[in-house]
């Protein structure tokens, strides 16, 4: 089966984990003996293939308007056409706006798959036309799509509540890592083993960074606030986090981290912290655990279905409750060390990026034997009816 990806701003690529997602699962896919195209921006992928080539993925660089209004929405077009030229059997749509245009492919009789990974439409970035074209793009996962997934289990019963429709729950995974001693953040910001709690997130407004800053200044610590990440059409609210940040020596903004640098972060974190007010179902987290990081969250569902009882949350968008619970895990280690001896068996043995892929070409090969069984059924009415008349 030929699938195309469609939606992601392109891979390899951890601009978000959209892109994370489709990378892995696409690798995997393949290994399972699917031809898999993914759609990229160049612009954002971390390196760039001439022959086209990664893992035995064909990349694919469609053009588009750079702009944080048209940029998803004209790729998306762009890649559609490509895929349709290129003679797809599924079309594969991440996220709701890219899934707006899922009507196309469906006029020329292709299969279309959506995956929904949150209500984008929630974020705050977005104005009220933004928002309107993204709730409709939700309505579009609902009725343009053969089959619908959902990353969270929170949103299975909302799509059946609201459409009527219910949603395959297949969610992100993540892969063991190798744990790395603080050797690059040493020289880079001075950071050792367990002398800092860690966000590591994009910089937009729904991750709650400024929630934490304002709990974090609230504190008397020697310990740091590493705020890793880089933003996303929000450089304004990256100004507002290190004004914010301005008059504490001990909050460090490293900026976009890859590679070596996100590794030695993970691996020397004293805790986690993700003080989101939205989410689908959070990549960071998932990683923060694998390398058995105490994890602090909002009490989201998104965020705590994911820690279970392996963690602890505040109430989200509580800065005195973030504050208190992160001078409880400050005072107290043997709590975090409790969690830390957990957190990455149990990660690793729910979320799983192999098991992840088997069940998404499940659902491909149910999409098309859904159209087989069509087909057939229209041959024997077709041979029943030449019947009668003879």
């Amino acid at each position: 089966m030929k699938i195309a990806m469609i939606g992601q701003k392109g891979i390899p690529s951890r601009a978000g984990g959209i892109e994370i997602h489709v990378d892995e699962i696409s690798k995997r896919l393949v290994c399972l003996g699917c031809q898999v195209e993914v759609y990229c921006r160049k612009e954002y992928c971390d390196r760039k293939y001439d022959n086209g080539s990664y893992e035995g993925i064909k990349l694919k660089y469609t053009p588009y308007i750079n702009s944080k209004h048209l940029d998803a929405i004209t790729h998306t077009f762009t890649s559609t056409i490509s895929a349709l030229l290129s003679d797809c059997e599924i079309f594969h749509y991440h996220a709701l706006g890219p899934s707006a245009l899922a009507f196309i492919p469906r006029l020329f009789g292709k299969k279309v798959v959506c995956t929904v990974h949150g209500l984008d439409w929630q974020r705050k970035k977005w104005g009220k036309f933004a928002a309107a074209f993204l709730k409709f793009g939700e309505y579009a996962t609902a009725r343009f799509a053969n089959k619908t997934i959902s990353v969270s289990k929170n949103l299975i019963g909302y799509y059946r509540e609201k459409y009527g429709v219910e949603p395959t729950y297949i969610p992100n995974g993540v892969e063991r890592p190798d744990l790395l001693r603080a050797q690059l953040i040493k020289e880079k910001y001075d950071l050792d083993n367990e002398d800092y709690i860690l966000f590591l997130a994009r910089l937009v407004p729904e991750k709650g960074a400024h929630y934490l800053i304002e709990a974090f200044n609230r504190i008397k610590t020697d310990k740091k606030l590493v705020i890793a990440g880089g933003s996303s059409h929000s450089s304004s609210y990256l100004l507002e986090l290190k004004k914010q940040a301005a008059q504490n020596k001990n909050i460090i903004f490293t900026g976009f981290v890859r590679d070596q640098e996100l590794a030695e972060l993970y691996s020397n974190a004293y805790f986690y912290v993700l003080p989101s007010d939205i989410e689908g179902l959070p990549i960071s987290l998932l990683e923060a655990m694998s390398y058995g990081n105490c994890c602090l969250v909002s009490d989201i569902p998104e965020n705590t279905n994911v820690i279970g009882t392996i963690g602890y949350s505040f109430s989200k968008s509580d800065v005195e409750d973030l504050s208190q619970k992160i001078t409880t895990l400050l005072n107290d280690r043997d709590k975090v060390l409790r969690v830390k001896a957990l957190a990455g068996r149990y990660i690793l043995n729910k979320y799983n990026w192999d098991r992840v892929a088997v069940e998404t070409k499940n659902v491909y090969k149910s999409v098309l034997k859904s159209n087989s069984k069509k087909n057939q059924s229209r041959r024997l009415g077709n041979e029943g009816k030449t019947h009668n008349l003879n």
